[in-house]
Parts: C-alpha cells; structure tokens; sequence
C-alpha cells in the first residue's frame, strides 16, 4: 500500500474511532507511518484527507451493500442478506456514525458523501421493495418507500442500541423484528 492509501485507510479508522475532532493530523501520520510532509504532499490538510477517507468508506459501504442487493432471489431475500450479512455491529456504521459528528454534519463538502450513501441506500431498498410488490411477492398497499425509511432506520437504530448495550443482541433483535414485520405483509398465496 502506498503512502496516500496507508494516510487514507489510517484517517478512516480513526474517523471511525475517533471522530473528526479527535482525528488529528499527528494521528493520522502515527498509525499511517508517514511524516508530516507527505501528508501535505499527497493533501491539502485534514479536511481533504478526511474528505477523501469518507468517500472512500462511502464507496466500499456502496459496494458491500450491492453485493447483498444484487444476489439472486426474492426481494425479501435480498433485504435480509443486506441486513444478515457479517458486520462489526459493536463498532457501528463507519457512514451512520458520521452523522452523530457535529464538524462533519457542520461542513457541507463532508456532509455531501454522507447524505449521498444514506440516500443511496434508502433508494436501493426501495426499488428491492417495489419490484417485491409488483411481483406480488409484498403486498400491493405497501410503500416501498416509506418502508425502505423503516427498514434502514432500524438497521442503524440497531447500531446505536448494540453499542449502548455492548452487545450485538439488540442489533440481533432489530433486524429479526424488521424482518418479521416485512415477511408478514407478504400476500397468502389464492388456492
């Protein structure tokens, strides 16, 4: 890995431990082992190279959630493989968390791959959802979109209550009852 990779991959561990605020550049070249002037040479300060490390979590959360998306199967299949798959539910969502920082949510150029990835992912469910319903696999009366909204809440609601509770449990619990909810409104099969 090289050195603008090993200060991206170490700003976005640390964004993800830390926080913007308790990010700083002298961490950053701690955990990348890199000196202060490649850092500079590779960005222009903090906010780029935080800026940098949150697109690049954006992009990799984009392309684990689509793995699960796009997976042969019933839309509730593909749902539940995107909420089922391997995750390190202590630690939270690396975008979600983001959300809870007051100097990233404060700046419009961080905030912007933040907003775009929860959008992102919210419209992808809900077009999983509406082809369910079209193929008559959901209900018909079910909107894909206000219960795409509730599924991805729970899955990030879920986050917050396994990190109170430091356990994955309640995150287990969610998305067991997320799911219970969108398989009871699959339609009974006519006879």
């Amino acid at each position: 890995m090289n050195t603008e990779d090993r200060l991206i991959e170490s700003t976005r561990e640390l964004l993800w431990e830390r926080g913007y605020i308790g990010t700083s550049p002298t961490a950053i070249q701690r955990r990348a082992k890199a000196g202060q002037g490649s850092m500079y040479h590779h960005f222009t300060g903090k906010p780029d190279l935080a800026l940098a490390a949150i697109r690049r979590t954006a992009e990799e959360m984009r392309a684990r959630a689509e793995e699960q998306f796009s997976v042969p199967g019933t839309a509730v299949e593909r749902v539940t493989a995107f909420l089922r798959r391997e995750r390190d539910v202590l630690k939270g969502c690396p975008i979600g968390r983001l959300t809870q920082d007051p100097d990233v949510m404060a700046d419009p150029v961080l905030r912007a791959p933040v907003d775009e990835t929860l959008a992102w992912v919210r419209e992808r469910l809900a077009s999983i959802l509406a082809e369910g319903r079209e193929q008559g696999e959901l209900d018909a009366a079910m909107d894909p979109r206000a219960t795409a909204a509730t599924v991805f809440a729970v899955l990030q609601g879920g986050y917050v209550l396994a990190r109170a509770a430091d356990s994955v449990e309640p995150f287990e619990q969610a998305i067991t009852g997320v799911l219970g909810l969108l398989t009871a409104s699959t339609p009974v099969p006519r006879e």
